[in-house]
């Protein structure tokens, strides 16, 4: 959320929330910078899809595994909000708090709809818009809200393209109505009220 991997010289002095170092065969050195400690390097011998910590979780978003029927199956008899269903790392990985924004502003899905509300094509659409965001968040290098920057230092620009998220009180780019704010949570979610249904 915070923190970063970066891929650096060997010889790069050791600075304040820099926690470990990876020497490659290279000469160059992976280190894991991480000022609020939420990031862990974990050594797992075997398969690492079977560690305790991996085990329950649900497939990345960007994997085939991820589609309609699995978000369907997963939604069913869910009366949790489709944003938070979609946070959870044990129905898809990755999708974190405002890609959750973003896909469900292109899919046309307000963020506090019952999971379990959502036909089969809401569900196809959300498993499209969820990997159109993140591909599209990727290609411009993720979101620098604060210190993020990527393993070469350098920050993202996603930002730049939000559709609601962080635009509370401000005009839909779509539809020009004023994007709304609640909490879910303990998170902000963004949405635009005649968008999103």
């Amino acid at each position: 959320m915070s923190g970063s991997l970066r891929i650096l010289p060997a010889d790069t002095a050791i600075e304040k929330h820099d926690h470990f170092d990876l020497l490659l065969a290279n000469g160059l050195l992976m280190r894991l910078r991480d000022p609020r400690r939420f990031g862990a390097v974990l050594w797992c011998e075997g398969d690492p899809a079977r560690h305790p910590l991996l085990v329950q979780l649900g497939p990345e978003p960007l994997q085939e595994n991820f589609d309609a029927d699995h978000l369907y199956r997963a939604t069913r008899q869910r009366r949790a909000a489709i944003k938070l269903v979609i946070m959870d790392s044990h129905v898809v990985v990755g999708v974190g708090n405002i890609y959750a924004n973003e896909a469900l502003f292109r899919a046309g899905i307000r963020p506090q709809l019952a999971a379990g509300k959502l036909s089969k094509p809401r569900c196809a659409r959300l498993v499209h818009t969820i990997r159109e965001t993140l591909t599209e968040a990727i290609a411009l290098g993720g979101s620098s809200l604060r210190d993020f920057v990527n393993s070469d230092g350098k920050p993202g620009y996603f930002q730049q393209h939000y559709g609601v998220y962080g635009r509370a009180g401000e005009p839909c780019h779509a539809c020009g109505a004023t994007i709304k704010l609640i909490r879910q949570g303990q998170r902000s979610s963004f949405y635009c009220a005649v968008c999103q249904k």
